[in-house]
């Protein structure tokens, strides 16, 4: 969801400066149409609307991994999906269809490819956010007119070359848009201590949750520690935080979800412990933060081939999942006493950033809008 806000922020940004530069078939008055196809289900329709993007949701369902008694229903699921979809692109007759990945894209894309060829077929670009593309977005490739990926290591598992562009992972602006001070104050941290920055993603992650938890008073001796809990765990959050006192207390900053303060957290911290989804690829070299990685171990690899990368160019250190409760106490404390190797995990997380990986996806869409039809 957040790429493609960046991308769409990118957008509406490109459209004003070839406006107002003048530019060839572009004036004041042209407006960017979008509408958002998404899933009823969890935040999204929520976070999109509240951005004044209209929304529709469709049926689909995933099929990877998915037992042989659930596969029939599923299939249904993504042919209902391809019907609506249909119905929802011949009455908004889009240039340009942009796919950030997940199951719920397929039956877009398949929908897409119904129109005649010539007779106002949208063009189809796919942006592959995790090094490995899902089964999703390896359907998706194929019926792409372009694809942009996330980082060089993913040009190995799409065959299409032709078609692949390098960009980056996209970044909202307004996540870095903070200054340290601000994201300090904001945040209520003091200058003088090391921060760690603890979350598992938009859900939270429990088993770094629980681990951190267990360890947290040994952590708030030395540091102040920022830790999205997701709001499962948040109720247990509040609880331990009552247990705090004094000192320890004013050094934990415990916070269910962050939204515009992502960035400031970001920004503020020395050390982050997070899962390795594919943000970590984008938001984590831009802000060249240092990281330990726990791949969420009970889905495919994805995650696992993002920490993997990371750490093969000495920006980030893996643990597993099942290593948390014994070693991210010692870990932690290894990396932030260490100057020399924070700054070298930093400059080398920092190397990876593509700031202009948004714009640069824009660019593609006004590419392919251009040659549509």
């Amino acid at each position: 969801m957040y790429p493609a806000l960046a991308v769409l922020e990118a957008l509406r940004s490109g459209l004003e400066d070839k406006a107002g530069a003048g530019s060839p078939g572009l004036t004041h008055t042209r407006s960017l149409e979008v509408l958002w196809v998404g899933s009823s289900s969890g935040l999204e329709a929520e976070l999109i609307e509240r951005e004044g993007i209209t929304f529709e949701a469709i049926p689909s369902a995933g099929v990877h991994g998915v037992g042989w008694k659930a596969l029939p229903g599923n299939l249904w699921e993504i042919l209902k999906g391809v019907f609506a979809a249909k119905k929802i692109l011949n009455r908004f007759r889009p240039d340009v269809i942009f796919y950030t990945g997940g199951y719920l894209a397929i039956p877009v894309g398949i929908a897409s490819r119904l129109f005649s060829p010539g007779a106002g077929r949208p063009k189809n670009l796919a942006f592959v956010p995790d090094i490995e593309p899902g089964l999703a977005l390896k359907v998706l490739a194929r019926l792409a007119d372009r694809i942009a990926v996330t980082t060089e290591a993913s040009m190995k598992y799409i065959p299409s070359e032709k078609k692949l562009t390098l960009t980056g992972y996209p970044v909202r602006k307004s996540l870095v848009s903070w200054e340290l001070r601000t994201a300090m104050r904001a945040l209520n941290l003091v200058e003088n201590l090391p921060t760690l920055l603890v979350f598992g993603g938009s859900k939270g992650a429990r088993s770094i949750n629980q681990a951190t938890f267990e360890i947290l008073k040994a952590l708030l001796r030395d540091m102040q520690v920022i830790h999205i809990t997701g709001y499962l765990d948040w109720p247990e959050a509040e609880r331990i935080k009552s247990t705090l006192g004094g000192e320890l207390l004013e050094r934990y900053h415990a916070f269910p979800y962050l939204h515009e303060e992502m960035g400031a957290a970001l920004l503020a911290a020395d050390l982050v412990v997070s899962r390795a989804g594919a943000s970590i690829l984008g938001e984590f070299p831009l802000f060249g933060k240092p990281a330990i990685l726990v791949p969420y171990p009970y889905a495919w690899r994805y995650q696992e081939v993002n920490a993997r990368y990371l750490a093969a160019r000495g920006a980030a250190v893996v643990l597993e999942d099942g290593e948390l409760r014994d070693r991210l106490l010692s870990v932690i404390q290894k990396i932030i006493a260490d100057k020399d190797l924070l700054d070298q995990m930093r400059r080398a997380m920092s190397v990876l950033a593509r700031p202009e990986a948004a714009s640069s996806i824009a660019s593609l869409v006004f590419s392919l809008e251009s040659s549509a039809g």
